[in-house]
């Protein structure tokens, strides 16, 4: 039975652009087929169990012909598959959508079109361009600025010009001249303000601001490059009053985010909104211990424990009757409520030293944690002559995906930004780069001190946040930028 592909808009960088039809889409696919254009962070959303397919299009190398990525789709989804066409943009906006359709609809394969949000209005908005107001004009027109080897624009730009609207022109980095020289020459004045967004969305995002008659040569000086959007029109004027984007503190600001993958989506989105340029690498990942007899052992004597610290382990609320429960932190605390369960204590200072110091405990104790949990906590219960059972229930693993682009970005960026939120993150990180490298360039944003402390060991220059929440984490990012 054949399969479906499914066309998915991805917008224009920014993963908080990805729509939720979308990244539904993307989550449930067994084939992925994406171009160059789509950002690394919707890239990661991909399911890991999925089949890649790379048919990105670049100036200077060769690119999977179009018939070929149809011809891709249709075999994928003559397998059975469950395809998504991951594309920039919006597929059905000079975005060849539906020349990738047109094979499967021949051969009646199932398909569907999510619409992404294109960068030809989402560009110049982060940008601080609205390509409509009231005062600037009433109409805008979007036209395609791809120049075909060897060929004239195919452009009326007498008609664009008498239309007196906003107009954007996508893919038109190239021929930017010639689409200036050809509004001047049909009419348009030479004052009329014009600007580029490169890279709009995207940390790296930049605006040249300029008139008609300047665009072509300060774009040149600025070295644009594509993708980039161009705009001519009175809005372009509005730009300085209205760019929030570049206003954003942390704007273009690497911050390299160290946490598991399925743990990581919060704090990158935190960072993103402040216009950070985060990049998620996973050092470490949590494998849950399956079969664990230690921790089937412990569950059915729960009624001998007097307090039960919770560290990625849930049970029914019901087999816990009496016990009360510790949580090392108030995101623990939180995990614990949406299974209708609260912590009855939570340390002032959120790290197993504190948790071990102050549990108003006289009963035994049940620690389930990491099989390399720290000692702070049991060594704190221990000189307070408290019983406890130190059971490991999962098991932290070291990734090390990258670790040639990460030891580059290390040695070569000054300032770069590293969070860690443990220090199990800091050993996956250093076991990732490698210890030999010279950490003095970069900044170890920590959680904690004893985070802190493993950091030190290999000569990483630390800030430490007030406190161990991701609050108090980005606050500490922020005032040191």
């Amino acid at each position: 039975m054949p399969g479906k592909v499914t066309l998915v808009g991805a917008g224009p960088g920014d993963p908080g652009l990805l729509t939720r039809k979308g990244l539904e889409a993307l989550r449930k696919a067994e084939v992925v087929v994406y171009d160059r254009l789509v950002s690394p962070a919707i890239l990661a959303m991909m399911p890991e169990k999925a089949e890649q397919i790379d048919v990105g299009k670049q100036a200077a190398r060769h690119p999977v012909p179009q018939d070929q990525i149809n011809q891709i789709l249709l075999d994928k989804a003559l397998e059975g598959k469950n395809v998504v066409r991951l594309k920039g943009g919006d597929p059905f906006l000079f975005g060849r959508g539906g020349e990738e359709l047109e094979l499967l609809a021949q051969h009646g394969v199932s398909f569907e079109e999510v619409p992404g949000i294109t960068s030809a209005i989402s560009a110049p908005a982060y940008g601080g361009i609205p390509v409509t107001h009231r005062d600037c004009c009433s109409s805008l027109h979007i036209v395609t600025g791809h120049q075909r080897a060897g060929k004239e624009l195919d452009i009326d730009f007498e008609a664009l010009v008498r239309t007196k609207g906003t107009l954007v022109f996508l893919m038109g980095v190239s021929a930017l001249p010639q689409i200036c020289r050809g509004l001047l020459d049909a009419g348009m004045e030479p004052h009329m303000p014009a600007a580029v967004v490169e890279r709009g969305t995207t940390p790296a995002q930049r605006r040249i601001s300029a008139t008609l008659g300047t665009l072509p040569a300060v774009a040149e000086e600025a070295q644009v490059e594509s993708p980039a959007v161009i705009v001519v029109g009175k809005v372009c004027a509005l730009a300085e009053d209205f760019d929030w984007f570049d206003k954003l503190p942390l704007k273009g600001r690497r911050v390299v985010v160290t946490r598991p993958r399925e743990r990581a989506g919060t704090l990158s989105a935190r960072l993103r909104a402040l216009g950070a340029d985060v990049w998620e690498y996973p050092c470490i990942a949590t494998i849950p211990l399956d079969p664990c007899p230690a921790v089937d052992s412990a569950m059915e004597r729960l009624c001998d424990y007097e307090w039960q610290w919770l560290e990625g382990h849930g049970k029914d609320a019901r087999a816990l009757g009496a016990v009360k429960l510790a949580a090392i932190g108030p995101g623990t605390d939180r995990e614990l409520k949406k299974h209708g369960l609260k912590a009855d204590y939570v340390p002032e200072v959120y790290d197993a030293a504190h948790l071990g110091e102050g549990l108003p405990a006289t009963g035994k104790v049940l620690a389930l944690r990491a099989e390399e949990g720290s000692p702070a906590l049991t060594e704190g219960l221990a000189r307070r002559n408290i019983a406890c059972d130190d059971v490991a229930s999962y098991r932290t693993v070291y990734e090390n995906p990258r670790s040639q682009e990460l030891r580059a970005a290390v040695e070569g960026t000054d300032g770069l930004l590293v969070t860690f939120t443990s220090a199990s993150t800091v050993k996956g990180f250093v076991s990732s780069v490698g210890e030999d490298v010279n950490f003095s360039r970069m900044v170890g944003m920590c959680i904690g001190q004893q985070t802190a402390a493993e950091a030190k060991k290999f000569g990483i220059p630390v800030r430490v946040a007030r406190e161990a929440t991701m609050d108090a984490l980005v606050e500490t990012i922020l005032e040191g930028v």
